[in-house]
């Protein structure tokens, strides 16, 4: 089976001893997307996921520790999402293999991840930036207003002016919504990026605020967020990043654009 259930998620697992690829456990996107109205056909976005990995390790060949950082970018248009921690204890069954050098660890890695999300995988050394200087990006966290509602979403908070069209980035470090299977909070800040009708800032924080119950993976929240602004704002582009503070040493930032926009530069939040 190849539900969240079905997963390593949530249950006490043994840490691997030996590479063990098969600790990989995809999930088909087609289960989250179909809860969010979506056919089986391409979906009206484009992006990817992309993890960050800060605890990575292997042997060289005379049997040496060896640490890295890495960055996986898996594609939004791949059949299977990869499950957090089976992930995590896929990287963690490296620490004991011998590999001949770095290039041969990420390309181990990338075949594997490649085989379990359906579609070629990037992987590269490093990790990106920390942003700690301002940016362009609006932060509506300091707004003045009431919140009362936290779930489930509630899109009916997306608001327009429809008589001002505008080109913007906004920001929040207040969404939160849950793990499906284990309850656990996950914690992320959203870049919300548009050309169109001006979104009324109050209400998309209080929708923001309103994921903070809900219970989702964190690539179907993206989307979710992407698609209810797409229904309800209707701008003529439009890109929803959110970046997951980390978990067992990975943080995930999917980020979801109408076709034929540039993916959002790679950047790490300073509580990532």
């Amino acid at each position: 089976m190849s539900t969240p259930h079905d997963s390593s998620l949530g249950r006490s697992v043994a840490y691997p001893d030996r590479y063990d690829p098969s600790l990989l456990f995809p999930i088909p996107r087609a289960q989250g997307r179909a809860a969010l109205g979506l056919d089986a056909g391409a979906p009206p976005f484009a992006g990817a996921d992309r993890w960050h990995a800060y605890e990575l390790g292997w042997l060289d060949a005379r049997g040496k520790p060896v640490v890295a950082t890495a960055t996986l970018t898996v594609p939004a248009d791949s059949p299977n999402l990869v499950e957090s921690k089976s992930l995590k204890l896929y990287l963690n069954s490296l620490n004991s293999a011998r590999l001949e050098s770095p290039a041969a660890a990420f390309a181990t890695i990338a075949r594997d991840l490649s085989a379990a999300a359906g579609a070629p995988v990037r992987v590269a050394p490093g990790l990106p930036p920390c942003s700690t200087a301002p940016d362009a990006a609006i932060d509506i966290d300091g707004l003045d207003l009431d919140i009362d509602a936290y779930g489930p979403p509630d899109p009916g908070q997306l608001r327009t002016d429809a008589g001002t069209q505008v080109e913007e980035t906004l920001r929040s470090a207040l969404l939160k919504s849950n793990c499906p299977v284990t309850g656990q909070p996950d914690w992320a800040t959203v870049r919300i990026a548009y050309l169109g009708p001006r979104l009324d800032r109050a209400g998309l924080l209080r929708y923001l605020v309103s994921f903070r119950d809900h219970a989702e993976f964190h690539e179907q929240c993206a989307e979710r967020i992407f698609l209810d602004i797409l229904a309800r704002a209707r701008p003529e582009a439009l890109s929803v990043e959110a970046r997951y503070t980390r978990r067992g040493g990975l943080d995930i930032n999917p980020w979801r654009t109408t076709p034929g926009l540039p993916p959002p530069p790679p950047a790490r939040e300073p509580r990532q």
